[in-house]
């Protein structure tokens, strides 16, 4: 009789986890059932603001694979079921509509879960979270009914994207948010700056340093957010509210199951994507992840993490022997035409992690200076005094600036120090760069500034 694999939460990481336990075990050695709650599976999470903008024109375009087409491959994906309790000593699953359903001997994976956070009033008509695809279809909805104004609230990844699909669509558009910048704390603040700058400059609204005290309504519709700041209370009306305040991990049916978690709030798991309970796999949104720089837990909730921890553990569910090194957190965004991308540690959590920090920003231009399409970019640079070793980088910038930060976290993985990037052989032509590209020039920068340290 197979063995049984239960997948909680049919999307990056579960289904990732799925195929590569599949890829290795057969179904006559295998069995492997998904459970999502939703009605989609294996869908692009981050294509979502890119379809309510109307940029992505149909939801299906988002979609991996379905689940006809896991079942070709004998994954039985069951969509619209929500596992409502795990038991982890009976290997049983309870799954809601499902009555006490039992799974032999099961191999358990919490689910990619994060969950939205939420703000009073987010039952008012009008008021949307940013999360599924889903809530992303329901928003796209309103959006074609041409509201007056919007006003996002939080100022991180999902929340600038959809504050530039709802500009893109004609729609006055206010993001509101507590730090004194946005994409914190993804960015120091300094960087983020510069993002609220340009966003001011394309029309966007953007109010920092505002705490959002409740959400106001008549006759059942939201009409805009109560807020207080500093000492004044202020209140931006709204047609249409989103809800980009950030996501947490989803852990209470761990927390239920006696699944410890880690210091990060996120399930707690080996290299190996096993948690402290024989038999328990976690990966994605819900689990942490080793951070190189830092040595720390951390909990990321990025599509690149997600599918990767997802592979190892399928490798490892497949009785594979394969670790995950752990994570940088680089990630790359934009606001209409600037690019902003990160990886490593910001000046702030590297000089909470200990370093002795060496910061240095370096103004520059996408390509050439003198070629025509050159755009200017900011890059930041975080080094450690004490051995020159890189800690993380920023970039803000035109078209062509954001990429550069995987040349940077190609440094980081290997753990390279600022003096070695200086004489790194990176291309050159003047469309791209000038013949010293901003990466070698902030390096430098770095570098300089540490002989003086």
């Amino acid at each position: 009789m197979p063995e049984r694999l239960v997948v909680i939460g049919a999307d990056a990481a579960g289904m990732s986890a799925a195929s590569q336990a599949r890829r290795m075990r057969g179904a006559h050695d295998l069995e492997i059932v998904a459970f999502e709650r939703s009605t989609w599976v294996s869908y692009s999470a981050c294509g979502t603001p890119y379809f309510v903008g109307g940029y992505v024109p149909r939801v299906e375009d988002l979609i991996a694979r379905t689940p006809a087409e896991f079942a070709e491959r004998e994954i039985d994906v069951r969509i619209r079921h929500e596992v409502t309790a795990i038991d982890t000593a009976a290997r049983r699953v309870t799954v809601r509509d499902l009555e006490r359903t039992r799974l032999g001997r099961a191999a358990l994976r919490d689910r990619r879960a994060s969950a939205p956070a939420r703000d009073r009033g987010a039952e008012l008509a009008g008021v949307h979270e940013l999360h599924t695809l889903d809530h992303a279809r329901a928003l796209r909805r309103v959006v074609e009914l041409r509201p007056r104004a919007a006003v996002i609230v939080g100022g991180g990844y999902i929340g600038l994207e959809v504050a530039e699909a709802l500009m893109h669509e004609g729609i006055a558009t206010t993001v509101v948010t507590s730090p004194p910048a946005v994409l914190a704390p993804q960015l120091d603040t300094d960087m983020g700056e510069r993002v609220v700058a340009y966003m001011r400059d394309q029309g966007i609204a953007v109010e920092t340093g505002t705490r959002i005290e409740c959400l106001t309504g008549a006759d059942g519709r939201v009409t805009g957010v109560g807020c207080r700041v500093g000492d004044d209370d202020a209140e931006f009306p709204a047609d249409v509210l989103g809800l980009g305040l950030g996501s947490v991990p989803e852990v209470r049916l761990a927390e239920a199951a006696g699944i410890p978690l880690g210091e990060s709030g996120a399930v707690s798991i080996d290299d190996h994507m096993r948690t402290r309970v024989e038999g328990v796999w976690a990966a994605g949104d819900c689990a942490e992840a080793y951070h190189r720089i830092s040595g720390r837990p951390v909990n990321f909730h990025l599509g690149t993490i997600a599918n990767k921890q997802g592979r190892i553990a399928g490798i490892n569910l497949g009785g594979g022997d394969e670790a995950f090194p752990g994570v940088l957190g680089t990630a790359i965004t934009k606001v209409c035409d600037l690019e902003i991308g990160r990886t490593g540690l910001t000046e702030a959590a590297a000089r909470d992690a200990g370093f002795d920090v060496i910061a240095e920003n370096f103004d520059s231009t996408t390509t050439a200076g003198y070629w025509p399409t050159a755009e200017p970019m900011t890059m930041k640079v975080i080094a450690d005094g004490a051995n020159g070793r890189l800690l993380g980088a920023q970039i803000v910038g035109g078209s062509g600036a954001a990429k550069r930060i995987d040349a940077v976290a190609m440094a980081l993985w290997n753990e390279m120090t600022v003096e070695a990037m200086v004489n790194v052989d990176l291309s050159y032509a003047p469309p791209f760069s000038g013949v010293w590209d901003p990466v070698l020039v902030a390096a430098r920068k770095a570098s300089d500034a540490r002989a003086h340290h």
